[in-house]
């Protein structure tokens, strides 16, 4: 069921998960692999609309992790849904490697058109996130003929073998699966909140001017020579490793680093873009920077399988045959991408912006009210908050923040955790100030009753 215009909160009818949901739960566990990562809580959803997901046994979730910040315009938006169901009729699959049909070319144009990069792009179109890296990572060794890449501590940019050198933001990601595929080095990442050098707060100047140093004084002076890197891959807002925006002086010197040294700079807006900061991409909040490569998936496409790696012309520079995909690019998930575009420039950008910015103020409020939280961070609807265990210590508190997770679901607020002892705020684009006011009423429920 979806709450009626009377009923615009969650409505839990059962205990959790309900009979239903137990035997879809069951049945997960015997037939499907153990090594997906799933929380504490165990929603099984099946239908949603909007902000709201009914599971079998009728209790109803209000959604603000938007299935991790994949379903941008809300579950199943007339407008997309139509348009699927339109496209379906037409044609479903040709394998665009092969041969040609309007949509890779459409949506082409139109990323050219918004995506944070100087000058004409080309495209090519994949299934995911890690497949868009992974395209990112062959194009640059390519385009460079370098084989070195810096990535960050804390970053989440795939599982896939290539995209796990990169990632770093837990030990699970990593453990069983030995030696590195590819040359990667990482570096702290410039989170104010926490100084790597001291893991307590600074300012957005002295963290970022540290990173710099390390990059310039200690990487490129000893096992990373600036001549051999083909690329840097920054998340301009750090997703898994918690939300964490990247200072704008910091990109700012990263661009230089790149320019000067003939390294691409690699932007992952995977988890951050597609409107989820208030602007379409997060790189466009850092006023004059631009990417040589994008990577996108998640919101792109409303919740139909798709990513792309979009990169200046003159990068995207190999040979036929180089990388393709046999569903990249998929007519149907072209389409509910081009539809997801329009949406978001129709309105729900701002959206973004604007309900994002109240769900901010709301949250800290709630910081100013209790000293488990530490920080309250981030833009537009991609927000976190960090659990402490006090005000003066700000000692990670991972066991608190899992039992707030567990606490919001039981009172029918979906929300999940991200780095080691955060909370992320990653809801569907179309949220309402209303929605806004029953989630953080939730919300300060579930921190009281955990505390």
């Amino acid at each position: 069921m979806k709450p009626t215009q009377e009923l615009q909160r969650p409505n839990i009818k059962t205990s959790l998960p309900g009979p239903k949901a137990l035997e879809i739960i069951n049945a997960d566990a015997q037939y499907v692999t153990p090594s997906y990562p799933r929380p504490d809580y165990k929603l099984v959803a099946d239908t949603a609309a909007g902000v709201w997901i009914t599971d079998p046994d009728g209790n109803v979730f209000l959604d603000c992790n938007a299935g991790v910040a994949v379903c941008s315009t809300g579950h199943c938006h007339p407008e997309v849904v139509a348009a699927i169901q339109k496209q379906v009729g037409e044609l479903i699959h040709l394998c665009g490697t092969d041969f040609f049909y309007r949509h890779m070319p459409e949506a082409g144009k139109k990323l050219n058109e918004i995506v944070p990069i100087d000058g004409p792009t080309k495209t090519h179109f994949a299934n995911s996130g890690a497949e868009a890296i992974e395209t990112a990572l062959k194009l640059a060794m390519f385009h460079t003929r370098r084989q070195k890449f810096i990535s960050f501590f804390g970053s989440f940019h795939g599982r896939t073998l290539g995209a796990l050198s990169l990632t770093s933001s837990k030990k699970a990601q990593r453990l069983g699966f030995m030696r590195q595929a590819l040359d990667v080095v990482h570096i702290p990442y410039p989170n104010r909140f926490r100084h790597f050098a001291t893991d307590m707060p600074s300012d957005e100047d002295t963290v970022s001017r540290d990173v710099i140093k390390w990059i310039e004084n200690r990487l490129f002076q000893t096992t990373t020579p600036p001549e051999e890197v083909a690329g840097i891959i920054l998340e301009a807002v750090q997703g898994e490793g918690g939300y964490v925006p990247a200072p704008k002086a910091f990109v700012k010197e990263l661009r230089r680093i790149c320019d000067e040294n003939g390294i691409m700079l690699i932007v992952d807006e995977v988890q951050s873009g597609m409107g989820r900061t208030g602007k379409m991409f997060a790189l466009d909040h850092h006023e004059g920077v631009k990417a040589d490569i994008v990577c996108m998936a998640k919101g792109l496409g409303s919740g139909m399988p798709i990513g792309a790696c979009t990169a200046r012309a003159d990068i995207m520079d190999w040979h036929k045959g180089a990388h393709a995909s046999t569903f990249g690019g998929n007519p149907v998930a072209l389409t509910a991408a081009l539809k997801t575009i329009e949406l978001l420039e129709g309105g729900l950008v701002e959206n973004s912006r604007e309900v994002g910015g109240y769900l901010e103020a709301g949250l800290r409020r709630l910081m100013e009210k209790y000293d488990c939280i530490g920080d309250v961070r981030g833009m537009g609807m991609m927000l976190g908050v960090e659990f402490v265990t006090d005000k003066e210590t700000l000692k990670p508190d991972a066991e608190l923040r899992d039992r707030i997770e567990y606490a919001c679901y039981e009172r029918g607020l979906i929300i999940l955790g991200c780095g080691s002892n955060s909370i992320r705020w990653s809801p569907p684009l179309i949220l309402t100030k209303e929605n806004v006011d029953v989630a953080l009423e939730i919300f300060e429920e579930a921190i009281t009753a955990s505390v």
